[in-house]
């Protein structure tokens, strides 16, 4: 059968208009990254963010987060999110100290007494002003996820007091915060990406880390490192933020939607967290690692020059003055 002119250009009209309803019902996909394995808490807050995003929008917004740090290292996830090449970023504060001088505080040592002392600040004015700082570099400060009371961890022994960490290279953060702290403390501070620690107590490049309980349980490194400590020096929080240039694409209402349910994870979040947390604890305490407490004041005096140092900055001391007020 010969077709017309007529009903070519019908049918051409009637493709281009299915073409354009496929489109429009078709979710818009942002993407997130953490660098965190499967199942580690903040990455199921970013799945929880999907779920409720579908939900809600009525299929107009998804989430696809990509974990296990597929899109690679945390500095490099936040630039991706800073160009526009990625919409989500979970990234601790430790990476962002020399980009943001406002999370400097977060990172400091012996800030936070406890983990509710911790949300309350994070909950409060203090919390707001950080946030707002990301804006400075084409970023959007969502929200704070936990990320617990950093400890440390080795191959060697126990460490009671900061003299035991002297001789020790351990594992840091690139992070001048962290390089210091746990240099005053006696012990050769390490700057390593999070992905290449394993390794590195695997081959003694390392003696040990510091890090919370989840990520010494899932990443595996106490089947290497077989003595905890648990110091408390940091409570160096997570921090979601949000590509600017992604926030602005959107409509107004995908907008308001997106940071609504950011916000409404970190209490998902602090769920997880809590109960991981126990877990993580129980399951290497029951596979053979060794956990004792520290002498708390001599690690609070030795941590005390680096503290008094970074607090010489006026923002960093009236952000720690408003902090400890509610420790």
């Amino acid at each position: 059968m010969t077709l017309s002119r007529r009903h070519l250009l019908g049918a051409g009209a009637a493709l281009c208009a299915a073409t354009v309803l496929r489109a429009q019902d078709a979710p818009l996909q942002l993407t997130a990254t953490d660098v965190h394995v499967q199942g580690y808490p903040t990455v199921e807050a970013l799945r929880w963010i999907d779920t409720t995003l579908q939900r809600e929008s009525g299929g107009r917004l998804a989430l696809r987060v990509y974990h296990s740090g597929q899109l690679g290292r945390e500095s490099d996830s936040i630039d991706m999110a800073r160009f526009g090449a990625l919409d989500i970023v979970r990234a601790n504060v430790a990476t962002l100290n020399n980009a943001f001088p406002a999370t400097r505080v977060l990172a400091l040592p012996y800030v936070f007494e406890s983990t509710a002392h911790l949300r309350r600040a994070l909950d409060g004015a203090a919390g707001r002003r950080i946030l707002a700082a990301f804006a400075q570099r084409d970023l959007v400060g969502l929200a704070f996820y936990d990320s617990g009371a950093r400890c440390f961890y080795n191959t060697h022994r126990p460490i009671v007091v900061p003299g035991d960490l002297k001789g020790l290279k351990i594992r840091v953060p690139p992070s001048d915060i962290f390089v210091d702290t746990i240099g005053a403390f006696g012990a050769n501070p390490t700057p390593l990406p999070y992905g290449e620690v394993f390794s590195a107590l695997q081959t003694r490049l390392i003696d040990g880390a510091e890090n919370n309980w989840q990520s010494f349980h899932t990443t595996r490194q106490f089947e290497v490192a077989h003595y905890w400590s648990q110091s408390e020096h940091s409570y160096a929080p997570e921090v979601l933020l949000l590509s600017q240039r992604r926030l602005d694409s959107l409509p107004p209402r995908d907008r308001d939607l997106l940071l609504d349910v950011c916000v409404r994870s970190v209490p998902v979040l602090r769920e997880l967290w809590d109960r991981s947390e126990t877990e993580s604890r129980d399951y290497v305490l029951a596979h053979g690692v060794k956990s004792n407490a520290v002498d708390r004041a001599a690690f609070v005096q030795a941590a005390q020059p680096t503290l008094q140092a970074w607090l010489r900055n006026a923002d960093v001391d009236a952000l720690y003055k408003d902090i400890r007020a509610l420790a």
